[in-house]
C-alpha cells in the first residue's frame, strides 16, 4: 500500500514538474526578451520549484554541500539522473552545458539553453565544437559562467561503474580554468529511468577545486578517484553500499 501511494505521488510529481516548466517558461519569456540575464533567473526559479515540490510531494529533500563556485570554471560532475542537474543549476549563478545540438530544437528547453550560453555539439563532430569553444573563451567571446560537464559522458546508475572520458581532461587543459569536481547520491532516490521516486536526502557535494595548470594525464588520474570516492561515501550515507 505504501509503495503504491509513493508510486502515485511520484507520477503526480513528474506531471506537475513538466507543467511547471511550461508555465514558468511562459511567465519569464517577456523578461528574457528584454534582459538576457533573466534567463538565469528563470532556470533558477524552475530548479528551486522542482527541489521544493520534490520535498513536499515525494519526501525527497535535497542539499548542496561544499563551496559553491561563483567564478568562471569547469564543474566536472557525477551524473546519475535529471535531479542532480536540477540541484547543481539551482546552486551556481551562471550554469551552462555542452549539449547535443538536437536539444536546441526542443520546445522551451532549446530556447532557454541558447539564452544561458549552452554549447551545442553535433554528433560525431564533438572535437570541432570543443575547439571552437576553447577559441571563443580565449578570445573573450564566450558567455562567462560555470561550464557543467559529465566526465563519464552519460547518466550512470547508482553503484554502477563507467570509465571517465579523456575529453574532460583535454577541455580542462585547453581552457586553462580551475575544475570543481562534484559528487552525488541522487541516483539512489531518483533512477535514470522509470517513474518511482524514493523519499530521502539527495545530496550534491562540491569538492575542493583542482587548480588550472595540470597536464591531461595528471588531471585524469585525479578527477575519477576524487569524484567516485565522494559519491560512494554519499551513497553509503543514503543506505547503498558500493563495492570498490
Amino acid at each position: 500500500m505504501r509503495t503504491a501511494l509513493q508510486y502515485l505521488l511520484s507520477l503526480i510529481f513528474i506531471v506537475q514538474m513538466y507543467l511547471a516548466m511550461a508555465i514558468l517558461a511562459l511567465y519569464w519569456t517577456p523578461f528574457v526578451l528584454f534582459r538576457k540575464d533573466a534567463a538565469f533567473d528563470a532556470v533558477h526559479a524552475y530548479c528551486n520549484w522542482v527541489r521544493a515540490s520534490a520535498a513536499v510531494l515525494i519526501g525527497l529533500k535535497s542539499e548542496v554541500r561544499g563551496e559553491v563556485p561563483q567564478d568562471e570554471c569547469i564543474i566536472a560532475a557525477k551524473h546519475q539522473s535529471f535531479f542532480d542537474i536540477i540541484i547543481i543549476v539551482s546552486a551556481v549563478p551562471r550554469p551552462k552545458f555542452i549539449m547535443k545540438k538536437e536539444l536546441l530544437w526542443a520546445p522551451i528547453l532549446g530556447w532557454y539553453a541558447r539564452k544561458i550560453g549552452c554549447v551545442p555539439v553535433d554528433r560525431g563532430r564533438r572535437s570541432e565544437a570543443m575547439k571552437k569553444m576553447v577559441a571563443d573563451v580565449k578570445a573573450g567571446t564566450a558567455e562567462p559562467g560555470q561550464l557543467i560537464i559529465y566526465p563519464q559522458g552519460t547518466r550512470v546508475a547508482a553503484g554502477a561503474k563507467k570509465p571517465y572520458k579523456v575529453g574532460v581532461g583535454v577541455l580542462y587543459n585547453e581552457l586553462g580554468q580551475d575544475c570543481v569536481p562534484a559528487a552525488t547520491n541522487v541516483g539512489v532516490f531518483w533512477p535514470r529511468h522509470g517513474i518511482y521516486r524514493k523519499p530521502g536526502l539527495a545530496v550534491v557535494e562540491f569538492l575542493p577545486r583542482i587548480p588550472a595548470g595540470q597536464g591531461v594525464e595528471a588531471f585524469m588520474a585525479e578527477i575519477a578517484p576524487v569524484v567516485e570516492t565522494a559519491s560512494n561515501r554519499l551513497m553509503a550515507e543514503a543506505g547503498l553500499m558500493v563495492k570498490d
